[in-house]
């Protein structure tokens, strides 16, 4: 992770306390918020009472909980359930808009964070919403821009860029090492063994951890480490030797069975898309 100065962090951590007492105190049935921030900064772990539409304009954004972590490249937005405890790390420069929902209807009540593709319509009228609250002019312009965001936002499409994570301590942590190296080719026999455990209870183990078999989670977790390096535009062959595929289309099939494009397809439309 990238080392920040300690005067830019305290500012940081001072900016997110201000913001959160802000969000906390308002009685307003939905907020809008702006952040640009630097590659490295970690939101502390927090929760809100409001629903959180987070949704990320640049850069790469991990929202890490104690049971998942979803991540965010640019086009995307993950819609966090009041009351959850979760931290955001920035993977690079960022740039971001939320809404905050207090009201209780259609996705303002989900229960588990889920990440949206983010539409060109409701990034715009994220981006409207934004400027009119800062020019503070016209009030009923604001809040039909506001209302029809809130229509869009329930018609966006759930992308699957979420990662299950165990709570178990010892597999939750070669899970970790798994993203930050990723092992296509990763065995269970070899994840049992370093668990001093036989196949046969590791398999039960993982899915009651994770709800998924680890075949299923080695896929989205090769996807989940290249993302960051694939929407910073690096090449895809480098990512995927890098990600120790044998070969590239061997990636880039893995990509679109995951996410039914191929990786330059699938960045060049969400980069279109904003």
């Amino acid at each position: 992770m990238q080392k920040l100065d300690p005067k830019l962090l305290s500012t940081l951590n001072d900016d997110h306390l201000r913001n959160l007492s802000w969000m906390e105190q308002s009685n307003a049935d939905v907020l809008v918020h702006s952040n640009e921030i630097p590659h490295g900064y970690v939101v502390p772990v927090h929760s809100h009472r409001r629903t959180q539409f987070l949704c990320v304009f640049a850069g790469v954004v991990l929202v890490a909980t104690a049971r998942g972590r979803w991540m965010i490249p640019p086009g995307h937005a993950l819609l966090i359930p009041r009351g959850l405890e979760h931290s955001v790390e920035m993977y690079s420069d960022v740039s971001m808009r939320s809404v905050y929902i207090l009201s209780s209807h259609g996705r303002a009540e989900a229960t588990v964070p889920v990440v949206l593709e983010v539409s060109a319509l409701a990034h715009h009228l994220l981006a409207d919403a934004i400027r009119l609250k800062d020019e503070e002019g016209d009030g009923r312009r604001e809040d039909l821009v506001m209302a029809l965001l809130l229509d869009e936002i329930e018609r966006l499409t759930e992308q699957p860029l979420g990662l299950p994570f165990p709570a178990s301590g010892r597999l939750a942590a070669l899970c970790r090492d798994f993203i930050e190296r990723p092992v296509p080719g990763a065995k269970i026999d070899d994840w049992a063994k370093r668990l001093n455990m036989s196949r046969r209870s590791f398999t039960r183990l993982f899915r009651e951890e994770t709800g998924v078999s680890f075949a299923t989670w080695r896929q989205q977790a090769c996807i989940f480490a290249c993302m960051p390096r694939l929407a910073n535009g690096e090449a895809v062959t480098t990512v995927a030797i890098d990600a120790g595929y044998e070969s590239v289309p061997a990636f880039i099939t893995m990509f679109k069975r995951m996410l039914g494009a191929s990786p330059r397809t699938y960045f060049t439309a969400r980069q279109a898309a904003v």
